[in-house]
C-alpha cells in the first residue's frame, strides 16, 4: 500500500474497533497525526479520501466527524461508479441487477405496507399517463423501483439496488423504447410487478421483476454500440 493508503487504513481501524464510533469527532489534527505516527500532510490526504467515501465529514468551524456509517450513505458511491461505466461494463452491472432485483421484489411483496403500495401505484399511474415523455417516464420509473426497494425493509439492499439501477442508463433505455414505440410493453411489465405486490405474491413478484430486468438487458445487448456510446443526448421536453 502507498503511505496514503496506510494512513487511511489506520483511521478506518480506529473506526472499526470503536475508538472512533459513528458521530465521533476526530482529535485535533496534530494530536491524531502524532498518535498514528503520520505527518500532518499525510493525515490530511487520508481524511480527504475518507470524506469522499462518506466515512468522515468536515463541519466547517467545528471539526471532522465520523459519519453515521449507515448503508445508504456508504453505498452512495455505487451509483456514482455505475454512472461512469460504458460498454460491456454496463451489461455486467445489468447482470448484477438481474441477480438481485427479482429477489428483492419478491421480498417486498411479503413486507409492503398499504402506504408503500399506494406510492408504487402512484408512480405506475404517472408512467401510464406519460408514455411518450422520456423525462417523466424516467423520473417515475426510478421512483417506482425505489419504492419497491424501500418496501423490502432492508436498507443495505435498498442502497445497493438504487445505486445499480442508474437513472442515466434508465433514460437511455426509455429513449430507445419510446423511439421504437414499445414503451407500452415495459410499462405493462411495471403493472405486472404492481399487481403481484398488491396480491402479496412473492413468487409472482419475483418472476415479474425478472421479466422486466431481462427486457432491459435484451435491449442493451441489441443497442449497446448504437445507443450507449458517448454522452447521452438531452431528454426530450
Amino acid at each position: 500500500m502507498s503511505l496514503t493508503e496506510q494512513a487511511i487504513e489506520r483511521i478506518r481501524q480506529l473506526i472499526k474497533e470503536g475508538t472512533l464510533p459513528p458521530g465521533a469527532r476526530l482529535p485535533p489534527e496534530q494530536d491524531l497525526a502524532a498518535e498514528l505516527g503520520l505527518s500532518r500532510n499525510l493525515l490530511r490526504e487520508a481524511v480527504r479520501s475518507l470524506v469522499t467515501t462518506r466515512v468522515l465529514e468536515v463541519r466547517r468551524g467545528d471539526g471532522t466527524y465520523v459519519t453515521s456509517l449507515k448503508p445508504e450513505l456508504l453505498l452512495e458511491g455505487v451509483g456514482l461508479a455505475v454512472e461512469m461505466m460504458r460498454g460491456d461494463d454496463l451489461l455486467e452491472i445489468t447482470e448484477v441487477r438481474l441477480l438481485f432485483e427479482p429477489v428483492a421484489t419478491g421480498v417486498a411483496a411479503t413486507r409492503i405496507t398499504p402506504k408503500q403500495l399506494a406510492k408504487v401505484e402512484q408512480h405506475l399511474t404517472a408512467m401510464i399517463a406519460a408514455q411518450d415523455d422520456v423525462e417523466t417516464l424516467n423520473h417515475h420509473d426510478d421512483a417506482f423501483h425505489r419504492a419497491v426497494f424501500e418496501a423490502t425493509g432492508n436498507k443495505s439492499l435498498q442502497a445497493l439496488l438504487t445505486g445499480i439501477a442508474s437513472r442515466t442508463l434508465r433514460a437511455r433505455v426509455w429513449r430507445g423504447l419510446v423511439e421504437e414505440n414499445v414503451a407500452g410493453r415495459t410499462i405493462a411489465e411495471h403493472a405486472a410487478i404492481y399487481r403481484a405486490l398488491a396480491d402479496g405474491n412473492a413468487p409472482l413478484a419475483q418472476a415479474a421483476a425478472l421479466m422486466h430486468v431481462s427486457t432491459t438487458e435484451t435491449w442493451l445487448r441489441e443497442n449497446l454500440g448504437r445507443s450507449l456510446s458517448g454522452p447521452a443526448p438531452e431528454p426530450r421536453r
